[in-house]
């Protein structure tokens, strides 16, 4: 469903304007879209969701039914999560970020899109604005309005390797922000800060007396020995002004299992663990335990799930280069390609003139077969976004058809 079809059901009355003008998640469309071609038996290959192929590694797999078999864990629990599970987080983030927290700052929520959610509803009133660099994951800016909450975009195009400057920020800031969304590794970029940019944006918040909201699902994805930078641990002026956004999914392939959590000062995850009291209760307390092993386990098969996503992300990028009119920067972070198109608009292709990238994607679609997420979602138009997070014959095999379609454009 796209805004205007939102907007029209609204018009009849029979929708909330609030909730009728949301949009359905793109990236979750285009898969569902790819994923029904493929049960009707059509060959398409899939890059529109972010999800690790990899089955969930065994020893998760194991602590989850082993769970399933105590009955205390068929009763519910604590709503913002099991104590257990609330330290093993804590320990792991002082781990992986150098970031001490108490178990009395992590909330777990279902997912890491309940996270999202729950902290622009606990920190925005109705017209506080959130700055937004775009390109950005498809749901922010949603979750942002349901919660009253006014997203500004602040755009860096591929000539910034994606990535925002201080002087970009200021000039999108006004007396109305309240709260920096920031996010490194990117979806759907794949760009990564470095460390002297993420110390630098952290401490022009905390000058401002923003808020940071930062998303760090994609951590442990980094490749070419770029490092991942906690925002909390490099800008530690930003106090108790940070809120972190994490969870299992992407780290561990463990999307299905809907394990996320929120990390921030006391009183705003009590706020947020009063709201999910009412909206959902506990996460289930089976997948809560299969995230107590991952985060508590060894990060060895995340090692050699990059190794795949590595190779995945140099055979995409090279293969996308060679196709006149499309641009890639390589990214270092994550499990995504995002390329620049725009060259290719206007250009006939099937005999068509497709004028922006919505309409390229729904031509590619349905010409070759191949699944991809348009600009639109994410922010401007003009732009793909191909996950790599795909097995490697699907990829070459999509690429392929990619290369041999788009290189006919005259």
């Amino acid at each position: 469903m796209t805004a205007a079809d939102a907007l029209s059901q609204h018009s009849n009355g029979r929708v909330s304007q609030r909730i009728g003008a949301i949009a359905e998640s793109a990236t979750l469309a285009v898969d569902a879209k790819a994923k029904a071609l493929k049960a009707a038996g059509r060959p398409v290959i899939g890059f529109g969701a972010g999800e690790p192929d990899f089955p969930t590694p065994d020893y998760i797999v194991d602590a989850a039914v082993d769970a399933a078999r105590q009955p205390r864990f068929h009763r519910y629990s604590p709503a913002g999560g099991l104590p257990e599970l609330k330290r093993a987080v804590a320990e792991k983030t002082m781990r992986d970020s150098g970031y001490e927290v108490d178990p009395a700052q992590v909330l777990v929520t279902n997912g890491g899109k309940q996270a999202v959610y729950e902290s622009f509803a606990t920190l925005l009133d109705p017209g506080d604005e959130v700055l937004v660099p775009t390109p950005y994951w498809t749901t922010y800016p949603e979750a942002i309005r349901l919660a009253g909450g006014v997203p500004v975009e602040v755009f860096a195009g591929p000539e910034q390797s994606y990535l925002v400057s201080i002087d970009q920020l200021e000039a999108a800031r006004t007396p109305r922000t309240k709260i920096l969304l920031f996010v490194s590794p990117s979806n759907p970029t794949g760009s990564v800060y470095s460390p002297e940019q993420v110390r630098e944006i952290g401490e022009w918040a905390a000058g401002h007396g923003l808020w940071v909201v930062t998303d760090e699902i994609y951590e442990h994805l980094t490749y070419d020995d770029v490092p991942f930078t906690s925002i909390a641990t490099a800008a530690p002026s930003l106090g108790d002004r940070v809120v972190i956004l994490n969870g299992v999914a992407k780290t561990y392939a463990m999307t299905g299992w809907r394990v996320g959590w929120m990390i921030g000062p006391k009183d705003v995850v009590k706020a947020a663990t009063n709201l999910q009291s009412h909206a959902t209760s506990n996460v289930a307390n089976v997948s809560q335990m299969a995230a107590l092993a991952a985060v508590s386990g060894p990060l060895t098969a995340v090692e050699e799930m990059k190794k795949s996503f590595d190779r995945r992300r140099r055979a995409m990028v090279s293969g996308l280069n060679e196709i006149d009119g499309i641009q890639c920067p390589t990214p270092h972070g994550a499990f995504y390609a995002y390329a620049d198109v725009r060259e290719l608009l206007g250009r006939e292709l099937a005999g068509a003139r497709p004028a922006t990238s919505a309409e390229l994607a729904a031509l590619i679609l349905d010409t070759v077969e191949v699944a991809v997420v348009p600009g639109e979602a994410f922010g401007p138009s003009g732009y793909l976004r191909l996950s790599y997070a795909l097995g490697d014959e699907d990829l070459a095999t999509g690429v392929g058809r990619l290369q041999e379609f788009l290189g006919s454009a005259r």
